[in-house]
């Protein structure tokens, strides 16, 4: 793609990767098949390309975003399937996280929506807040007929029993059962240890299971991917950095072999801090090794090797492959092998490649086609026939358990209940 931009503009580090992204793109429109905006609607504006030529444009004039350009990026999911499908390596994620960060410092949206964002930004981020909010939520959930669709959707999470903070996610260390073979930091993230604290203590039981010693190391908490994909660029960077000093302390004191996430959308953005901080020369080295030993829990655990000895339930599982997992992280047979391995019978899913619908906030910012995402997503799932559902991202798991009956799991509970652990609870009165 031919690009216009003056040397002034040039001159900015970020606008010479944005021409340099601009420029691979030869326009042959591969990433229109596999864009779920492009499939449901049909318009070239929704999708990569087309989102790509409004990108240009905006960033080439250098004034604020338009109205029409800040309506087509909120409609991208950036479910980053479109990279999967380029031939020409279209680095299509770094792109759009610059295009919204421009649109979030220029472009004034109406009171309402900057309030919705404004809120998620705040709440989902702490769990102190969003543990607050929930419950509140849950008082005021007969009225939630009279609220807008996003702020309905928020208070829709509080679930009629909120479990008690979780003891594995405070700051502390869990020692390996038997020697231990590896130190890792556990990432316990911000809403799954409000909403399913469970996952974090199957992932430390597991792990300390197969030999690592798990810490949570104090002063890290929420990974930046929220606020990031929301082009708050400012609190994404201030979390981010807090936990880059918080784990690179932890590696100067006591040592540290890898860092594991269990939450793939948060997955995606810390392998990402290295270029998040490419120009900050006093945090660019350090950030740079969060990244590279930045792991997902189905990564390490392949790593460990599960005991030959696992053997879980005669279970028929339906795998969904979060996006953030196999078009980010490119994380793709792995979890499927590890369930197998363990004893599950697998079931693949059509249209393995298209988004559930939750990506992050974007259920509640973009409802409507957030439903209409689920509704594909939960055909092909049933289709399958399966038991329950498997799946490595917590947003995933929300998104599809509200449109089936059928059990939603990690996929890491599972791996956890073959190898000692107890069933998840979420199969309790299903199997």
């Amino acid at each position: 793609m031919q690009t216009n931009f003056s040397l002034a503009q040039l001159a900015d580090p970020k606008i010479q990767t944005a021409d340099s992204i601009l420029r691979s793109c030869v326009h042959c429109g591969f990433c229109t098949a596999t864009c779920p905006t492009y499939v449901l609607l049909g318009d070239e504006l929704d999708s990569p390309r087309g989102r790509i030529y409004l990108i240009k444009n905006m960033l080439e004039d250098g004034g604020p975003a338009p109205v029409e350009v800040a309506r087509h990026l909120d409609r991208c999911l950036g479910c980053l399937s479109c990279m999967t499908t380029c031939p020409s390596g279209v680095d299509y994620m770094h792109l759009v996280d610059h295009a919204r960060a421009h649109v979030e410092t220029t472009h004034r949206r109406p009171l309402a929506e900057r309030a919705l964002r404004g809120l998620l930004a705040h709440v989902l981020a702490s769990p102190t807040l969003f543990r607050l909010g929930l419950g509140m939520a849950g008082l005021a959930r007969p009225l939630a007929g009279l609220l807008p669709a996003g702020l309905a959707r928020l208070m829709a999470m509080a679930p009629a029993e909120m479990a008690p903070p979780s003891a594995v996610d405070r700051p502390g260390t869990h020692p390996a059962e038997g020697p231990a073979r590896l130190r890792v930091a556990l990432l316990n993230g911000c809403a799954q240890r409000v909403l399913a604290p469970e996952i974090n203590e199957a992932t430390v039981r597991l792990l300390t299971r197969l030999g690592a010693e798990v810490v949570v190391a104090p002063g890290a908490g929420c990974c930046g991917a929220l606020t990031h994909h929301m082009g708050k660029e400012d609190a994404a960077r201030a979390a981010a950095r807090a936990n880059i000093h918080a784990w690179i302390r932890q590696r100067d004191e006591h040592g540290l072999d890898a860092i594991v996430i269990n939450t793939s959308g948060c997955g995606t953005t810390v392998k990402d801090y290295g270029f998040m901080f490419r120009d900050e020369p006093r945090l660019a080295e350090q950030a740079a090794w969060v990244a590279d030993n930045a792991l997902d829990v189905t990564e390490l655990v392949d790593r460990l090797g599960l005991p030959a000895d696992a053997k879980g339930p005669e279970l028929a599982v339906a795998y969904h492959s979060a996006c953030s997992l196999q078009h980010g992280q490119k994380v793709t047979a792995l979890p499927q092998a590890l369930l197998a391995e363990a004893g599950y019978e697998v079931r693949g899913i059509g249209e393995s490649h298209l988004c559930c619908g939750s990506a992050g906030t974007y259920n509640m910012l973009q409802p409507d086609l957030a439903d209409q995402l689920r509704a594909r997503k939960v055909a092909n799932i049933e289709a399958a026939a399966p038991q329950a559902v498997a799946a490595g991202n917590l947003g995933c798991m929300m998104q599809i358990a509200g449109g089936t009956a059928l059990p939603v799991v990690h996929t890491v509970e599972l791996l956890d209940w073959a190898t000692g652990g107890p069933a998840p609870r979420a199969l309790a009165g299903h199997v």
